[in-house]
């Protein structure tokens, strides 16, 4: 799987298929697709998707080439398509991801799930971090897929890992998703190689149903991870929208 991934990303602006991909790994097509999907979590296609939004994140800030020309760059065809694709999965759009150089100062939940259920639940647990004192402010929020992409359920930042609380969370199948980074880069949750990571999931959220406490181990980002395409919190000037708050749990 990790040889396929690494054709996705040689080929990032090419036409690949399941076929080529398959290829890569030394799988049969259908057999590589159920197994791509047990280890990573996602299918190679939301995979391959995630890593050309993922190239491009990095391609807006350290080059001077235009949208479309990004957006040709890392395999789409249309910049209205690449555009739409881009915001729905960061947060913003690819232009004013270039201004705010790759950060965003707020992360608004998806508030719209809440008039679709009469109950709302809390989900708590625990950040744990493979070495005590070795990580800074921590990420957590709930997702659909393995993806941190778009709008989260809930979500919350912690100054370190430790007890999280995630409150007015809607009924449904959710992931619990969590990044970090070293203490040295304690005031902005950025860097590549240096996050860490974690996941919990599926979790069913169901009414009057109650949720064991949960604990969520960070470890170093692995090729096998979906790219974290959500835009990263500039901390520094932190501004949660309403129900999405800042826990200093922990």
């Amino acid at each position: 799987m990790t040889r396929a991934i690494e054709v996705m990303h040689e080929n990032i602006g090419e036409l690949l298929t399941i076929d080529d991909m398959a290829q890569a790994a030394i799988y049969s097509k259908f057999h590589f697709s159920r197994e791509f999907q047990r280890v990573t979590g996602v299918s190679p296609r939301r995979f391959l998707s995630a890593i050309r939004i993922e190239a491009a994140k990095r391609l807006l800030i350290e080059t001077a080439f235009t949208v479309t020309e990004i957006s040709h760059r890392v395999g789409y065809n249309s910049v209205g398509t690449f555009s739409s694709r881009f915001a729905s999965s960061v947060g913003v759009s690819p232009t004013m991801f270039r201004q705010l150089r790759g950060f965003t100062t707020s992360i608004e939940v998806d508030s719209r799930r809440w008039s679709q259920t009469t109950e709302l639940a809390t989900v708590r647990g625990e950040i744990r971090a493979p070495v005590a004192g070795e990580l800074g402010r921590v990420f957590v929020g709930l997702f659909s897929s393995r993806i941190p992409e778009g709008r989260p359920a809930a979500c919350t930042v912690l100054p370190r890992p430790g007890s999280f609380l995630l409150d007015h969370v809607p009924t449904g199948t959710w992931y619990l998703l969590a990044h970090s980074v070293p203490a040295s880069f304690d005031e902005v949750l950025t860097g590549d190689h240096e996050v860490s990571v974690g996941s919990v999931g599926p979790i069913e959220i169901r009414p009057g149903v109650p949720l064991l406490p949960l604990e969520l181990r960070l470890r170093p980002v692995r090729t096998l991870d979906p790219p974290v395409l959500l835009a990263l919190l500039d901390v520094r000037a932190a501004a949660f929208t309403k129900n999405a708050r800042i826990s200093d749990a922990g």
